[in-house]
C-alpha cells in the first residue's frame, strides 16, 4: 500500500491568443502523444492580453494509459534534472522551452517554436477512497505523498537528479 506510482501526466500549451497559433499548438501536443489533443478557454478577461471568457488560449491533453513512457521523454529534454521548487507534494510540474530539446522530435517550420509545461500527479493505492462518489472519505495522513518522498520516487524511477537553483 506504500508503492507509489503515476497517476497522469498532463502536457499543457499556453498561446494566448486564439487563431493560427493555437492550430499549431495543438498540432504539435497531438504529434507529440499520439492522443486528442482539448483547447483550453479563457476565464476572465484581461484586455492587456486580449484575453476575454469562452476565447480558446491553449492547448491540453492528459495521458494515463502509457504515462511514463512519454515522462521519460520529458524528462531526457530537461536533461533529467529537476529543481527541489518543482515538487509539492504528489504532484511535479517543470517547464519544456523549445519541443526540439525532446528526443525523436524534429523541428517543423510549420510549427515554430513552442515551448510546454508538464504536470505529473503521483498515487498511492487508495487513493481512490478520496474521490469515489459513493462513501467518499479522506485519505490518512500516513498515506499522503509528500514532497520528499516524490522526489525519492523520480530519483529511483527515473534516475532524476535534483539540484539547487543556479
Amino acid at each position: 500500500m506504500r508503492k507509489i506510482s503515476i497517476e497522469k501526466v498532463c502536457l499543457n500549451v499556453g498561446v494566448g491568443e486564439a487563431g493560427e497559433k493555437l492550430e499549431k499548438a495543438k498540432m504539435l501536443v497531438e504529434r507529440l502523444t499520439n492522443r486528442k489533443a482539448v483547447f483550453t478557454k479563457g476565464k476572465k478577461k484581461i484586455p492587456a492580453f486580449k484575453i476575454r471568457p469562452g476565447l480558446p488560449i491553449g492547448v491540453k491533453v492528459t495521458i494515463r494509459k502509457g504515462a511514463k513512457d512519454i515522462l521519460k521523454k520529458l524528462l531526457e529534454a530537461v536533461d533529467n534534472t529537476l529543481k527541489p521548487s518543482c515538487f509539492n507534494g504528489r504532484s511535479v510540474s517543470f517547464g519544456i522551452e523549445e519541443y526540439i530539446e525532446i528526443p525523436g522530435m524534429e523541428y517543423d517550420p510549420n510549427i515554430g517554436i513552442i515551448g510546454m509545461n508538464v504536470s505529473v500527479c503521483l498515487k498511492r493505492p487508495g487513493l481512490r477512497v478520496e474521490k469515489r462518489k459513493i462513501k467518499r472519505s479522506k485519505v490518512g495522513k500516513s498515506q499522503r505523498i509528500t514532497t520528499q518522498e516524490a522526489i525519492e520516487f523520480f530519483k529511483e524511477k527515473f534516475k532524476t537528479k535534483v539540484v539547487e537553483a543556479k
